[in-house]
């Protein structure tokens, strides 16, 4: 009983996968070194490969906070602070590379999901359960992005199907919108295990395929969920509850015009932190007021 108490115990904090297949002593003697010292050597005994040229990174300005909205004090692109480095910044390395050359050759959703299906360059692929694409209507104008898919989401294979997705459609129903009037994806396609954050070149990895998609889709209005998707597409270091409720225009590779986007608080975010739903109510009231004016 005390073996399955651990075993419950692991699995509530979120060890819910094997990476080796029999138990490991790294206490005992002789046990053979961990995966970072493993990797360091490997590293050391390869030829030094020529650094890739950085690919484009998507650009941002500001669109104008709405008349009702408190303006955010974001950090301009060019004024990024010295200690912070924002993700599109970071060198690309050939997973990237490869990553960006599969995506510029899918010319519609059908051929970026087999794209993304076929891809061996990222290594979340070979530990989810299922690829999490989108779900909703690509042809709606509203595309959502989020973070990555959790527990419920690798076994379904739909982004935001979990408790933090249940939110998400009440969220969006008390402003009178549902899935069949938008499209929802995630910046990584795959779950990290344990629900871990992906690291920064998992996310240059999985960038180029979610900009791809973007540029498929042409959506009017992007909505960012969460600090890790605003960051990736906007580049910035600004902290979320200070982009949040502010429209910013993104420039996506492959459309003419920079694409609106609105950064709102991540659901799970708020399902841990209540008293933050009072600025997620006025980011989707502000959003319905946009969308409204669209159609005007």
């Amino acid at each position: 009983m005390d073996a399955l108490a651990a075993l419950r115990l692991q699995i509530a904090w979120g060890a819910d996968e094997a990476l080796e297949e029999a138990p490991l002593d790294r206490l005992a003697a002789g046990a053979r070194p961990r995966p970072a010292q493993a990797t360091a050597a490997a590293t050391a005994a390869r030829p030094a490969l020529p650094a890739p040229r950085p690919a484009a990174a998507p650009a941002i300005r500001a669109a104008g906070p709405p008349a009702h909205a408190t303006p955010a004090h974001a950090t301009p692109a060019h004024a990024t602070p010295a200690h912070a480095t924002p993700v599109h910044a970071t060198p690309v390395h050939a997973a990237a590379l490869r990553a960006q050359a599969a995506a510029d050759a899918a010319h519609t959703l059908a051929e970026l999901r087999a794209a993304l299906a076929a891809f061996d360059g990222c290594p979340l692929a070979a530990t989810a359960t299922n690829l999490v694409f989108a779900d909703g209507n690509p042809e709606a104008g509203l595309m959502l992005v989020g973070e990555g898919p959790g527990a419920e989401e690798d076994r379904a294979g739909r982004p935001f199907v979990g408790p933090s997705g249940q939110f998400l459609d009440r969220m969006l129903a008390s402003i009178g919108l549902d899935r069949t009037q938008l499209l929802i994806t995630n910046l990584i396609p795959w779950r990290p295990p344990g629900n871990r954050n992906p690291t920064d070149t998992e996310v240059l990895t999985c960038l180029p395929f979610l900009l791809r998609h973007i540029a498929l889709v042409r959506p009017r209005r992007l909505v960012l969920l969460g600090a890790l998707a605003t960051r990736a597409l906007t580049g910035g270091v600004t902290g979320i509850t200070r982009m949040r409720g502010r429209w910013v225009e993104v420039t996506i590779p492959g459309l003419a015009a920079p694409v609106p986007a609105l950064p709102m608080l991540h659901p799970a975010y708020l399902l841990r932190s209540p008293g933050a739903k009072r600025l997620a109510w006025a980011d989707l009231v502000a959003l319905r007021r946009t969308l409204d004016a669209d159609v005007k």
